[in-house]
């Protein structure tokens, strides 16, 4: 941290300090490296026997619950790794609120942007995952989608190096766009829309397109998001490969499009014209779920440490691999472990 930061024990609107055993929880923190800017949501995944169908039944099996969202995936990435991190987001005075702000205080990211609501309930997503692998997801977005510009200190967003985004189910995405006019140049901004945001099109997220970055998108949601955009702008008709599209976004005045590509790893380029394809590691993978919340974590900080094109490509491949060994976030190295990997390079 920084000389400057602050260390402010307080209790929280949910829980306090001894209610988690711990001596203090930290809030407050100056220039942070990454901010994360998304949903937060309690995953409470059901194992059955089969998904029902209208007016079927089926039987839970098991069940586990776990805190969740893709941004606050990324941002725990972030910290593990050593980099200072806080968050912008909301949740209620009830358990998953708890539970949401115990897991990003136990990763030590600072709690001076996490919004506290005064009424309803935190985010949650149900999940049922039959014994074949098909799943069925029930998202009720609570006070996620609750947030107003008024409730987010533009000072302390304008204070990080790298400001990251992720999606919301709803309004709170006009908060986003709304933030975009109080953010100062050198702010960099991550963009990772996600297959919901992808769905909006060029068009409704044209004003967070334009500041954006850095851009980190998965092969398909690349595809859905600009592909038809492209194809008339251009004026053609044949499909335009992931290739195309990448370097028709980088163009249009993205610095850095990453793609994200699973098993065949990630390409990517930039406007210094690094251009590169790197292999994703083979692992056993038990649960992909964060995949790409991980890599997202890899990339950013190599881009904190300026690291080429490749080599942040590199990194951000083998944390993703890291993850997907473990359920959930569980598998995420840590900064040692980082640092015993880059030896080996």
């Amino acid at each position: 941290m920084e000389e400057n930061d602050m260390n402010i024990s307080k209790s929280s609107n949910n829980v306090t300090a001894e209610d988690l055993g711990v001596d203090e929880i930290v809030y407050d923190a100056i220039n942070v490296d990454v901010i994360g800017f998304g949903a937060l949501n309690v995953d409470k995944l059901y194992k059955v026997g089969h998904i029902a169908e209208i007016d079927g039944e089926s039987f839970i099996k098991g069940e586990e619950e776990s805190p969740g969202g893709s941004a606050a995936n990324t941002i725990i990435g972030l910290s593990k790794l050593g980099c200072s991190t806080s968050y912008i987001g909301k949740i209620a005075d009830d358990e998953e609120g708890d539970l949401l702000e115990y897991n990003l205080m136990i990763h030590d990211v600072y709690l001076t942007n996490l919004i506290y609501a005064d009424s309803g309930n935190s985010g949650k997503v149900l999940g049922f995952v039959s014994d074949e692998g098909d799943r069925a997801l029930y998202v009720d977005p609570g006070v996620n989608d609750e947030i107003s510009i008024d409730e987010i200190n533009p000072l302390n967003v304008n204070a990080c190096k790298i400001l990251h985004y992720t999606s919301f189910v709803g309004d709170s995405f006009y908060a986003q766009k709304q933030l975009l006019k109080f953010l100062n140049e050198n702010v960099i901004l991550s963009f990772d829309p996600g297959m919901l945001y992808a769905k909006k099109g060029v068009e409704e997220l044209k004003e967070i397109l334009e500041r954006t970055d850095i851009l980190l998108i998965n092969e398909g949601e690349l595809k859905i998001l600009f592909e038809d955009y492209y194809k008339e702008k251009l004026g053609i008709e044949e499909e335009l490969s992931f290739r195309d599209l990448a370097l028709n976004v980088r163009n249009d005045g993205i610095d850095t499009v990453v793609v994200k590509r699973g098993s065949e790893g990630a390409y990517a380029i930039n406007k210094r014209d690094e251009e590169v394809k790197i292999p994703a590691f083979e692992c056993d993978a038990v649960d992909t779920t964060a995949a790409g919340d991980s890599f997202n974590a890899g990339f950013l900080y190599s881009y904190i440490n300026d690291y080429d094109l490749a080599k942040s490509c590199t990194i951000a491949n083998w944390v993703a691999s890291c993850s997907v060994q473990s359920i959930g976030i569980s598998g995420l190295p840590t900064l040692d472990d980082l640092e015993q990997f880059i030896k080996s390079l």
